[in-house]
């Protein structure tokens, strides 16, 4: 079977009821695609399809590991990977007009005589929506497992030093009225 094959789903022939699927996705996977801000993707996506008479409800359960660069110190950063996402598919006429009137992101629309479901466009839509928009460290002081501490020292040596603070003495004056306020 076509490694693009593997993701179509013939739904006609199933009965009425939840079906389960099941997906390893690894680097291999996202070749098709453009090429990614992540490495050594090994992730487990269990789809739930539950099949009704004019549509489907899909269930995406994302879990797994990536490997990413930290934002704060480039260092490789392994990342845990889980998210649920749900798709309502229903079948109508029109499925393109539908699909460009529809505002709801989580409803998709296909012709009525489609026989197949091809989900590994959401696969890949879902397991990127899956991965934190800022990606470092849980360390504030950039001290844990993953910190590159060579990048640690040239950010300490960027920091703005700390000034006194010089009192205006333009403002000297106005403490005093600071007191009459409360009365």
């Amino acid at each position: 079977m076509s490694r693009r094959r593997e993701f179509e789903i013939a739904f006609v022939g199933l009965k009425p009821g939840v079906h389960e699927y099941n997906y390893v996705i690894d680097d291999r996977f996202f070749e098709a695609f453009q090429q990614q801000d992540f490495r050594n993707c090994k992730a487990n996506v269990k789809l739930s399809l539950d099949k009704k008479s004019s549509f489907m409800l899909l269930k995406f359960e994302i879990g797994g590991t990536l490997e990413v660069n930290c934002d704060r110190c480039n260092s490789n950063l392994p990342l845990d990977l889980w998210d649920e996402f749900n798709i309502t598919v229903k079948m109508v006429e029109e499925p393109e007009l539908m699909n460009e009137q529809e505002e709801d992101p989580d409803m998709y629309y296909i012709a009525q005589g489609e026989s197949h479901l091809d989900v590994a466009d959401w696969v890949y839509e879902f397991i990127n929506l899956a991965i934190p928009m800022q990606k470092a460290c849980d360390f504030d002081n950039m001290d844990g497992p993953y910190c590159n501490k060579t990048a640690m020292d040239v950010l300490k040596k960027l920091e703005p030093e700390e000034k006194e603070v010089k009192e205006n003495p333009i403002w000297k004056g106005l403490e005093k009225f600071k007191d009459l306020e409360g009365e």
